[in-house]
Parts: structure tokens; C-alpha cells; sequence
């Protein structure tokens, strides 16, 4: 019979010599995520949080994911603590036969869900920015010839993860953009420049004040360098068809996104970076609303009006981002005017 969520957590912080299983108390389960189980938990005085990977994520898609992705995670944030350690998430440990870690449960009252103040209507305070610089300083630091790759071999599980549900799932629902959006995944999953965390969405970002702490790094692996920031900017400007009062300024976000990204960008010619950020986005748009991971709050109006937006431009991309997002501001005027 499967472990309960409570016997998991009670074996790994024994395993990890965290505590005993009579010291573990108030453990809570923490809801947003489909790959994992996930809860806060108090170990005397100290507060934990301890992940576990899912063989079947929590969709209503048939979506299966191998389990070893939860070391690539670890992997990832370990990096993380060493380039960007002023906003690295600090970790206790990694059990391999349980697919588990303990990490620190980051708390505070400057603690902050970015996807929650985005959802809420807050005014951006910079977030994109300060995420931006986050990313480009770990693909810079994963670009050097001196970076260890090893952990982070995992084309298949990107290719499970994120490339088949979001890129081949909805090349077969839109057969028109069926071969841009193959060989957008073709692409991806030959590409081995950076490190890509694979998951850069606002719901993985906590804001503190020492700067943003990116979770969820499932996805790890070395890969093309154009899909973190496309994955974030996706978000954005979902969030600014979603919330037109703040579409202006989201969309300004995304702009800030990437001008803080650029300056790191040493592995190749921004410009083509940059043209691939431009292919993979309206991509990504259109996957997370026919994908098998759909956004939740998109109205059906809305989600046809991604639709309409994505799909002339993954036939026909913008070259640069700044004529992408003119573009998509003047097609979404004359959708909703």
C-alpha cells in the first residue's frame, strides 16, 4: 500500500537527519503544483518544506513523467545557490530512492507570490526585471566551458515534460502551424547550450526583498538558451489579455524581462537568441491554451483571442521583440475594439 504523504515526509527528514519522526508536526500540504507532492512541515522549531515527484501529474491530460527529474531539480537549485546566492532558496537535503528533498519554506512578510500579486491586479514592482537577470546570470554561468553538465543530461525528460505536452500535443490539435511547432521541438530538443530550468513562470516565483527565488526545476536540462525567457514572457502576456487595466504595463514587463536577460547572453549573437524568443512564444501561447497544461483563468473569449493572436504569428514570427509586442498590441486592439 502506498506511503501516505506524512509517512514520506517522516522517513525523509529521519534519512536526511533532520529530526525524528515524533519531532515532525504540522505538516500541511501545499496546493498550485501538478508534478509533485509538496508540504510545509515544523520539525521542532524549524519550519521545512519537502517535495516529492509524481509519476502522473495532477491534469486531466494522460501526462507521465519519469521520477528521477526530482534530482535534476535539486541540481538546478544548487546552481542556483552558487551564482545567485542572494536569492537562492537554501537546501537540506536530497534522499534518492524516495525522489525527495527538504528545502528551506520561505517565509516573511516581504514574501510574495508573484503570479498571486500579478492575478490580484498589483502594479509590477520591477519583478520582470530582477527575474530577467536571474535567468541570464545562471545561462551565462552554465555556458562557460567549465560548467559541469552532468547532472543535467535530461533532453527525454524535457522532452516528456515539456516539449510533447506543450509543442507536439498542439502541433496535432492545429494542424495550419503543425510543422512550425515540430520543428520548434526539434529544435529544442537538440539544443544543449545553457542550462535551462525549463519552468520560469511567475506561479515558481517568490519575490523577497533580496530578489526573486525561482522553484519548481523539474524540467532542468541543458537546452536551448530561447526557452526560459519565452516561458516567462508567455505568462505575461497571458496575464495582459487577461487583466486589460494592467496590459500596458505588463506588456512594458516583458520588454524590462528581456532587457536585463541580454546583457548576459555570451554563447552566441543576441539577435538570433532573440529571433528564437520570437518563434517560441506565440508557440508557447497558443500550448497553454490547446496544450495539456491550459492556463485556469482565461475565460473561453479570452482563450480565443490567444488563438487568433498566436497562431498568424507562428506562421509569421517577429524578428525582434520589440515588433512582436507592437504586433500582438495592435492585433489584440483590433480583436477587442
Amino acid at each position: 500500500m502506498p506511503k501516505t504523504l506524512l509517512e514520506r515526509c517522516a522517513d525523509l527528514i529521519e534519512e536526511l537527519g533532520l529530526g525524528t519522526r515524533l519531532e515532525l508536526a504540522d505538516v500541511r500540504v501545499l496546493t498550485g503544483g501538478v508534478a509533485s507532492d509538496i508540504a510545509s512541515l515544523r520539525v521542532g522549531k524549524t519550519r521545512y518544506c519537502a517535495k516529492f515527484a509524481l509519476p502522473k501529474l495532477k491534469v486531466a491530460a494522460d501526462w507521465h513523467a519519469p521520477l528521477h527529474r526530482n534530482a535534476a531539480e535539486y541540481a538546478w537549485l544548487q546552481i542556483a545557490a552558487k551564482v545567485v546566492p542572494e536569492s537562492a532558496v537554501r537546501l537540506f537535503g536530497r534522499s534518492d530512492h524516495a525522489h525527495g528533498f527538504v528545502m528551506e519554506f520561505v517565509t516573511g512578510a516581504d514574501v510574495y507570490l508573484w503570479k498571486s500579486a500579478l492575478l490580484e491586479g498589483k502594479l509590477p514592482r520591477g519583478e520582470a526585471r530582477a527575474v530577467g537577470d536571474m535567468v541570464g546570470r545562471i545561462h551565462e554561468a552554465s555556458a562557460h566551458s567549465g560548467f559541469d553538465r552532468s547532472s543535467f543530461q535530461n533532453r527525454d525528460d524535457f522532452l516528456a515534460l515539456r516539449l510533447e505536452p506543450y509543442l507536439t500535443y498542439t502541433a496535432a490539435q492545429h494542424p495550419s502551424v503543425a510543422r512550425q511547432l515540430t520543428e520548434l521541438s526539434d529544435l529544442l530538443y537538440h539544443s544543449e547550450q545553457v542550462l535551462v530550468h525549463g519552468d520560469v513562470s511567475p506561479k515558481n516565483v517568490l519575490i523577497r526583498n533580496s530578489g526573486p527565488v525561482i522553484l519548481d526545476a523539474e524540467c532542468a536540462t541543458m537546452g536551448d538558451a530561447a526557452f526560459d525567457p519565452a516561458f516567462c514572457l508567455n505568462h505575461l502576456i497571458l496575464k495582459g489579455v487577461h487583466l486589460p487595466s494592467l496590459r500596458t504595463a505588463l506588456f512594458a514587463e516583458a520588454l524590462q524581462f528581456w532587457g536585463a536577460y541580454a546583457p548576459h547572453i555570451t554563447w552566441e549573437n543576441s539577435s538570433a537568441l532573440e529571433a528564437r524568443v520570437c518563434r517560441l512564444l506565440p508557440a508557447l501561447m497558443l500550448a497553454r491554451i490547446d496544450g495539456k497544461s491550459p492556463v485556469e483563468y482565461l475565460s473561453p473569449a479570452r482563450q480565443e483571442h490567444i488563438r487568433l493572436l498566436a497562431l498568424p504569428m507562428i506562421a509569421r514570427p517577429a524578428p525582434t521583440l520589440s515588433e512582436f509586442m507592437e504586433e500582438l498590441a495592435s492585433r489584440l486592439k483590433d480583436l477587442v475594439s
